[in-house]
């Protein structure tokens, strides 16, 4: 199969598909790989070291894009790229479909095959191809959230890990997914006081026997959540409903509870939020204020360590992606079913629920694509 890569143009995306690593993966196995030129750049990966692993640098995404079977980005198509998208080429990457009603339509009306990062799903619930960025998120999301609280930032001037005499500040996190407990291990490490929210008790538990002391497990109601955030310092948004709209935990009303120059962080953004009042921004104009509480909803929080994250995301990848190379998409899901929960477009039909559900649309059985 030819596989092509072309360079992120979604604002201050410094991520890209793959690495030389995996590249040399994909050739030996006997695929063609194209790269556009300077795709890697910004992760630390020249194109001598994409030519050395096996690929062929190509001058423009256009090129790239006309030749691949297979597409391997990071981030959705935007629309500059939504009219090299065509019937029967595979589209492998991270969509969150649920967040965009004009991409879903895009990719229908292509007739490409989407299959997202974000919902190939294992039979234990895991979802391995977002967990490596959920873990980049979570940990980010605190470094952010404290810079925020800097003075100078226009936060309320506290240190996160306070100082002996003076309390630490409090941090809520909603959910323990990979991302709230990937949060939580950060806050608490330097010295937050953490609550953590679920609606899993079952989960709750199994923290309860590992998280820090400094670590509170709280079962999440709306009364709590709002109890919680009143004294918050710092609230991470961390709700993940796998292919769907995130639900709104914290309305515009609850903020008038909160003190002013405190801050949110809401990793949900790309799904759209659990925070009523978070809208996207980008990494050169990643906050805003809203009734004295200041709002981080940068999509792509990742794209700020691209070195790190390309590699954990490669890491993560490149086995499906060798699947799908190696027997094609069709073959691929039905020999594997949390690959197939990956598919949530196929030539022009929705065929997964949760963006079927998103906007009203019909929702068709994936079996009857894969034969």
């Amino acid at each position: 199969m030819l596989i092509g890569v072309p360079k992120e143009i979604k604002r201050k995306e410094n991520r890209v598909a793959l690495t030389p690593a995996g590249v040399e993966a994909l050739t030996a196995a006997g695929h063609q790989v194209v790269i556009e030129t300077s795709a890697g750049d910004a992760s630390g990966f020249t194109d001598d070291f994409y030519e050395n692993a096996g690929a062929t640098i190509l001058a423009t995404a256009a090129e790239v894009w006309a030749q691949a079977e297979m597409i391997m980005k990071v981030k959705e198509p935007i629309e500059p790229e939504w009219p090299h998208m065509r019937a029967g080429q595979l589209l492998f990457t991270y969509f969150h479909f649920a967040a965009s009603e004009p991409l879903t339509k895009a990719v229908m009306e292509s007739g490409a095959i989407a299959l997202a990062y974000e919902t190939v799903e294992l039979p234990s619930r895991e979802l391995p191809l977002l967990t490596p960025m959920s873990e980049v998120a979570g940990r980010m999301a605190v470094q952010e959230g404290a810079t925020y609280l800097e003075k100078h930032n226009g936060g309320s001037g506290i240190l996160l890990g306070g100082v002996p005499g003076v309390l630490p500040a409090k941090v809520v996190i909603l959910g323990a997914g990979v991302v709230g407990v990937n949060a939580a291990k950060m806050a608490a490490g330097l010295g937050a006081r953490v609550s953590l929210m679920d609606i899993n008790l079952s989960r709750l538990r199994y923290l309860s026997d590992v998280m820090p002391a400094n670590v509170d497990l709280l079962f999440s109601t709306r009364y709590a959540v709002r109890k919680q955030i009143q004294d918050a310092d710092l609230v991470i948004g961390a709700v993940l409903l796998p292919g769907k709209k995130a639900p709104n935990l914290v309305t515009r009303e609850d903020l008038s509870s909160m003190r002013d120059g405190s801050v949110i962080v809401d990793v949900a953004v790309d799904q759209g939020g659990c925070i009523e009042t978070i809208r996207p921004t980008t990494h050169d104009d990643p906050v805003y204020t809203v009734d004295g509480v200041i709002h981080y909803g940068v999509a792509n929080m990742p794209g700020g360590v691209p070195r790190t994250s390309t590699l954990a995301l490669t890491n993560a990848t490149l086995p499906y992606a060798l699947t799908l190379a190696g027997k094609g998409w069709k073959a691929a899901c039905r020999e594997d079913r949390a690959l197939a929960l990956g598919l949530n477009v196929i030539e022009g039909k929705v065929v997964y629920e949760g963006v079927a559900e998103a906007f009203g649309m019909e929702c068709h059985d994936v079996d009857g694509f894969l034969g």
